[in-house]
């Protein structure tokens, strides 16, 4: 079988690499694609063909894809955690510097001084003095999210002799034997934020995380704070911390996102979304959900999906393939096995697995799956997809 793919951005030839052209045609033109691959294209608006087996994100932020419209059709979404940690940790690293040296309002300064050599001296002697700043060591950093960016930071900050809380009630068992033993565990969000000097945010935008920085949590804050946010931008009340920064409540706020009621603000440096853009992050994102999407087209396989369940089974040699995505409900799986032996096809393996909603199946049967008996799998009530893989 050869799939089908169709890119909606350009994706890394490194990327694209990974999908051999003996098996798969790649394009922007592609039509009833099997799968899209897709950077930041805003997705809710298309439509998507019936053919569309996954879409895949060659980054972390899935918000421009339609999950929930896509999980109820039976399609997972994959993404690429933290393929691009470094280059954002990296960012993160320099926007600490960037505020506490107040280096962006200097070198304004600097290019905006008139006359010759001798009067630039006599002004940046004058004018030096405005922008003292404060340095790392010994400062508390708080890392609000530790996934695969936040352990990164948290673990760079130590290098830099800075003292760091971390928050997080949803890390995972890999994350958490990643982070080093010595960053402290805050005792909630509001802990963090009333005992660091700069809190970093690294979380994704959920509706929990919507406005994590309020006036209320800045309020705990120390006076002089400095706000880092290479997240997403509604993860902060930005009228409220623009307002914290005209009150001298914060010293700083170093962002990603530039709106028009940020970007000239004397104590903001707005970035245009630079977290990802790098030749290496941009290269590790579109290999990895190559390989995972490849792995799923082949092999059925799950993993880094958004929406479904990680469902990762060998496939039993000589065996022959089902894939099923349905509703978490009772018997679904009972209902699934009786119509195979109603076929006479009996299971060498099985892996059910579910995440919410939603339910995924692997089974590998010891002969041909017939079209007549996919049909009767694809009609159970609850069943969302259902393919030979």
């Amino acid at each position: 079988m050869r799939f089908r793919i169709r890119t909606l951005n350009n994706i890394s030839p490194q990327g694209l690499e990974r999908l051999p052209t003996e098996r798969y045609e790649v394009a922007a033109e592609v039509e009833q694609p099997d799968a899209i691959l897709v950077r930041s294209a805003d997705m809710h608006k298309m439509a998507i063909a019936g053919s569309v087996l996954a879409v895949a994100r060659a980054g972390a932020g899935t918000n421009n894809i339609p999950v929930a419209a896509l999980s109820k059709r039976g399609v997972p979404v994959f993404n690429a955690p933290g393929a691009n940690a470094n280059a954002v940790k990296e960012l993160a690293l320099a926007g600490m510097f960037l505020a506490a040296r107040n280096i962006c309002q200097a070198w304004g300064y600097t290019r905006a001084l008139k006359g010759d050599d001798h009067a630039l001296e006599e002004q940046v002697e004058q004018g030096k003095k405005k922008f003292v700043g404060f340095e790392l060591p010994g400062r508390t950093l708080g890392v609000v999210g530790l996934g695969a960016i936040g352990v990164e930071v948290a673990n760079a900050a130590l290098g830099l002799r800075m003292k760091v809380l971390g928050y997080d009630p949803q890390i995972t068992v890999q994350r958490a034997w990643q982070l080093s033993s010595a960053v402290e565990q805050a005792l909630s969000l509001d802990d963090l934020c009333a005992r660091s000097d700069i809190v970093s945010l690294h979380v994704p935008l959920v509706e929990g995380t919507r406005a994590l920085v309020n006036p209320a949590r800045i309020r705990l804050m120390k006076t002089g704070a400095v706000l880092l946010n290479f997240a997403r931008a509604p993860i902060v009340d930005e009228r409220a911390v623009l307002d914290a920064l005209d009150g001298g409540k914060l010293a700083a706020y170093v962002c990603d996102f530039p709106t028009n009621l940020n970007k000239d603000h004397p104590r903001v440096v707005a970035l245009p979304h630079l977290g990802a853009s790098t030749n290496e992050a941009e290269e590790n994102c579109a290999i990895m959900v190559a390989d995972t999407l490849r792995d799923f087209l082949e092999n059925g396989n799950v993993r880094n999906s958004v929406n479904f369940p990680e469902t990762i089974m060998p496939r039993v040699p000589g065996a022959w393939r089902l894939a099923i995505a349905n509703e978490n409900v009772p018997n679904m799986v009972g209902q699934i096995s009786t119509c195979l032996a109603s076929a006479g096809l009996n299971i060498a393996d099985l892996l059910n697995k579910s995440r919410g909603e939603l339910a995924y199946t692997v089974i590998d049967t010891d002969a041909p799956i017939r079209d007549a008996v996919l049909a009767q799998l694809r009609a159970i009530g609850g069943v969302l997809a259902a393919r030979i893989v």
